[in-house]
């Protein structure tokens, strides 16, 4: 694979986004491919090219409205998150008549940290989020090495599982020394550090917050605070419960995933195949994987977990175009109908469930569960089911 050669499926995304709105802001986390994609419409050495993190760009938007005001067609911003005070100065750009250029900025921080995004732009940004490589990316083949080394271009396509690792480890480093930082954080970083790893512990489980911050000496409150901003800058999801009025005792409290298995897998100590396949949680890695694949296909409307105090659960359940859709993520050669399965799809009126599952054949589990392949793409066509 060379990650050069690799086309984006965002690039289209962008492209019809940029059609329609005079900003667009593509989001994702620090080194998912955001400025690889972004070359493909201006070039860096381009006048309409700024990045942030030169300091040329810098001293070029000392002015940002004689910089940015006499530029035509497309305008590129980069690492927007550095310069906020862009944001209303792009609102009077936007608001010309006739304006003669239109503005992608990137970001590695989500718009609710990017609060005057959303407050300066509103109704004229349009917001589009980049994830890292996906399987239909970089094809089915390649699938258990996305799942060890994540998605991230550079550790994915590294030559050696070493040099994946090393790189890995350099962006935990960046990431708690560097970007928390930025958003005014105040735990020294051996904490942050200790912090971060104990939560990858937690991964695919409700997060036991209290403990964590009894073994770190800080308050539940100061952890709650640094999840919500890992969440923010793309490190992990918190994954909410959704409640139904049932006359069942039901979870409330989010599942907690780090997004990036490579990560995750750095994090955990389980750097090769041979590792992982014989560690215990195997089953949670794969199964944040998945997820994460899922929801980056499938793109719903909301997206929650469910579960009960009795046992019945659901891995997913996502709202998209009016429907529910149920997915259950299974690390077994060939998954049946469960009691689980029959309580979700009764009890949350269920269109359709999914089981994605590491083999190679799609096949019906019954009228209304399919059981497809993890590699495939998930089923977004609103009559997918109905027609098998």
């Amino acid at each position: 694979m060379d990650g050069e050669l690799i086309p984006r499926a965002a690039a289209p995304v962008v492209e019809a986004a940029l059609g329609r709105s005079p900003v667009v802001a593509l989001i994702g986390a620090r080194q998912c491919g955001k400025t690889t994609l972004a070359r493909q419409f201006v070039a860096a050495d381009s006048p309409n090219y700024f990045d942030l993190e030169d300091p040329v760009s810098l001293a070029r938007l000392d002015e940002p409205m004689t910089a940015l005001g006499p530029l035509a067609g497309l305008v590129v911003i980069d690492e927007v998150q550095r310069r906020p005070d862009l944001f209303p100065v792009l609102r009077v750009l936007a608001d010309r008549e006739r304006s003669p250029a239109r503005f992608l900025v990137l970001g590695s921080a989500s718009p609710d940290l990017l609060r005057q995004s959303a407050e300066s732009l509103a109704g004229r940004i349009e917001h589009l989020e980049l994830t890292g490589l996906q399987v239909a990316e970089v094809g089915a083949e390649h699938l258990d090495a996305l799942w060890l080394r994540g998605g991230f271009p550079r550790s994915l396509l590294a030559d050696s599982d070493e040099d994946s690792l090393i790189w890995r480890k350099s962006y935990i480093q960046s990431f708690v020394e560097r970007d928390l930082p930025q958003f005014g954080t105040g735990l020294p970083a051996p904490t942050i550090h200790r912090l971060v790893h104990m939560l990858a512990h937690f991964h695919g489980q409700i997060a036991n917050l209290q403990a964590v911050a009894t073994a770190l000496g800080i308050s539940e409150t100061t952890v709650r605070r640094y999840l919500d901003l890992m969440e923010h800058l793309f490190l992990i999801r918190q994954l909410r419960p959704w409640h139904e009025n049932l006359r069942k005792r039901q979870v409330k409290r989010p599942k907690l995933y780090f997004r990036d298995p490579g990560l995750l897998h750095h994090l955990i100590a389980k750097n090769t195949m041979d590792e992982l396949l014989t560690d215990p949680r195997l089953g949670a890695s794969w199964e944040g994987f998945v997820l994460e694949k899922t929801l980056a296909e499938a793109r719903p409307d909301q997206a929650y977990f469910w579960a009960t105090h009795a046992g019945a659960e659901l891995d997913l359940l996502l709202f998209s175009q009016g429907r529910r859709i149920g997915v259950e993520i299974k690390r077994i050669d060939a998954p049946r109908r469960t009691p689980s399965m029959a309580t979700a799809l009764r009890d949350l009126s269920l269109d359709a469930l999914y089981v994605l599952y590491p083999g190679n054949l799609r096949y019906q589990i019954s009228e209304q569960i399919t059981a497809i392949p993890a590699a495939e793409p998930f089923p977004t066509d609103t009559t997918a089911h109905s027609a098998r």
